[in-house]
């Protein structure tokens, strides 16, 4: 009754089906993995702000779980080591971030994201928004790295100026000391600096269009399965119809 669809054109018709249908299934899946990684994010982000700031060295030293943690630190910004941290928005304006290591009392230092600067000001250090002089108190949400952001090389220095992301193993191979291997994305100073660089807000514990994304694409899927469905009830329809296939036989 369905010999047809060892015909060329049948057999390639149901590849086709096959595919669309299992590309539309793990895509919806994979939107489904990503809604849970942002369940997580936005859980382990909430709990890291809900707890008290603890000095950067505690939470350093004793090795408990860092990311998204508020930390305080001691120490000097470096601005002859600053980077631009390329490609940032502020309520809709463009611009970049500025990232200045702070140096520690113990030699060591660690980047700060000290916020956005419009776009302009992507001249090195950042003269618009100097940080303040001598020993300063920050308190910031510490972040895991994001490596490979290394981005252009200023022309006539050996040092990375402008990345697309924060790569601290990339900032520390250009300065004379040792980076922590976290980022402190800044929340507050003591002194306070001036009004640039505005400080990032923190983001938006949203789960997103993931959920709305896998509902389509699985949508997609059931339209493909019985889009082909059809077409095969309608083939074997009008084979039972045809001349000679029996299927008027004792019809009168």
């Amino acid at each position: 009754m369905v010999g047809f669809l060892q015909r060329p054109r049948w057999i390639g018709l149901t590849l086709f089906a096959v595919v669309v249908v299992a590309v539309c299934v793990r895509l919806g899946l994979w939107q489904l993995d990503r809604l849970e990684g942002r369940r997580e994010f936005n859980e382990r982000y909430a709990a890291g702000l809900a707890a008290a700031p603890r000095p950067l060295s505690a939470l350093l030293a004793d090795g408990e779980a860092r990311a998204y943690r508020r930390a305080i630190a001691m120490g000097r910004y470096d601005t002859a080591h600053e980077v631009i941290l390329y490609g940032r928005t502020l309520e809709g304006r463009t611009g970049n971030h500025v990232l200045t290591p702070l140096v520690l009392a113990d030699g060591r230092a660690i980047v700060v994201d000290r916020g956005w600067v419009p776009f302009e000001m992507d001249e090195l250090p950042v003269a618009a928004a100097s940080p303040p002089t001598g020993a300063v108190e920050v308190e910031g949400t510490l972040f895991a790295p994001q490596p490979d952001g290394a981005g252009e090389i200023q022309a006539g220095e050996d040092r990375v100026t402008t990345m697309r992301t924060v790569d601290v193993e990339a900032i520390g191979r250009d300065v004379p000391y040792e980076l922590v291997g976290w980022f402190l994305q800044l929340r507050s100073q003591t002194p306070p600096g001036g009004e640039l660089p505005a400080p990032a807000p923190p983001p938006e514990l949203t789960e997103g269009s993931h959920l709305g994304y896998a509902f389509q694409w699985f949508a997609f899927a059931t339209i493909a399965a019985a889009g082909y469905a059809i077409l095969v009830r309608r083939e074997v329809i009008e084979e039972r119809r045809a001349p000679g296939s029996g299927a008027e036989v004792g019809a009168d």
